[in-house]
């Protein structure tokens, strides 16, 4: 049986750029915020959440952009066992929708918050104990450093939330790539300044976040993000409407906290 990459060395996964190290540098970070997940509550809990989505989302698009095709590529059953992987990074993008729909209080939370966490182990250990290994065995140390190398761009530069309706394969997914990334780190941007201004300014920035998302969502049902999907990890909701209205109370909110900059500046 095939060594799992937990067991294994650098100097044994092909060195430091090997793409085989950095998933599993990935997988040690997420391990550590999973156990902080279980000691927080709140507002703390909600700020681990967020790092575990810009851990997560960036780290599955590159998997299913670069190496998932590979893995079809050189395996034989290369198909079957990168598919159960997509299914379990569809599930995380089904969760995690569901939880940023809930409120804190939610009584529905916990239950889908631990199966949340068990979906993602399971895909840590199905990769690090029988995906990883199997492609070991099919690709030198080489050809590992170049994979790792286009893996770290695509990580850097990938959308960092939950697109559940976007393909979990080529093509959608890399078209889908640009503009879900630009609106994603916006909000992220948003976020970050909501959590750290006075409630006003907070509120603003919501509203910012919002309306990115409903942008987002718009996007993600434009038929060529869908493009490659198995019909197994397909989305069934509805496409919505284009949001006109939330994407107008962003421009607004974004206007009034540039404006009040501005003023505070003068002053």
């Amino acid at each position: 049986m095939p060594t799992s990459v937990a067991d294994q060395t650098v100097a044994e996964l092909g060195g430091p750029l090997s793409v085989l190290v950095r998933q599993k540098n990935d997988h040690v970070t997420l391990d550590g915020l999973l156990r902080d997940l279980r000691i927080t509550d709140g507002n703390e809990q909600q700020r681990v959440l967020r790092r575990i989505y810009r851990l997560v989302f960036p780290h599955a698009f590159a998997e299913e952009a670069v190496l998932w095709p590979v893995m079809r590529r050189v395996l034989p059953d290369g198909g079957e066992l990168t598919l159960e992987v997509e299914r379990e990074h569809q599930e995380v993008n089904e969760l995690v929708e569901r939880l940023d729909s809930m409120g804190p209080g939610s009584a529905e939370r916990s239950p889908v918050l631990d199966r949340l966490v068990e979906v993602l182990r399971e895909d840590v250990r199905d990769e690090e104990d029988e995906l990883f290994p199997r492609l070991q065995e099919r690709v030198s140390h080489s050809e590992l450093r170049a994979l790792g190398v286009v893996w770290e761009i695509l990580r850097r530069t990938a959308p960092t939330r939950a697109h559940p309706i976007v393909a979990r394969r080529p093509p959608g997914n890399v078209i889908a790539a640009l503009p879900l990334s630009i609106l994603d780190r916006l909000r992220d941007l948003a976020d970050e300044v909501a959590l750290r201004s006075p409630a006003g300014t907070g509120v603003v920035m919501d509203t910012v976040s919002s309306g990115l998302g409903a942008v987002s969502r718009r996007v993600e049902f434009l038929p060529v993000m869908r493009r490659g999907e198995d019909r197994s990890t397909r989305y069934g909701g509805e496409s919505p409407g284009f949001p006109w209205t939330a994407l107008a109370l962003a421009a607004s909110a974004i206007v009034v906290v540039a404006a009040s900059r501005a003023s505070s500046a003068r002053l």
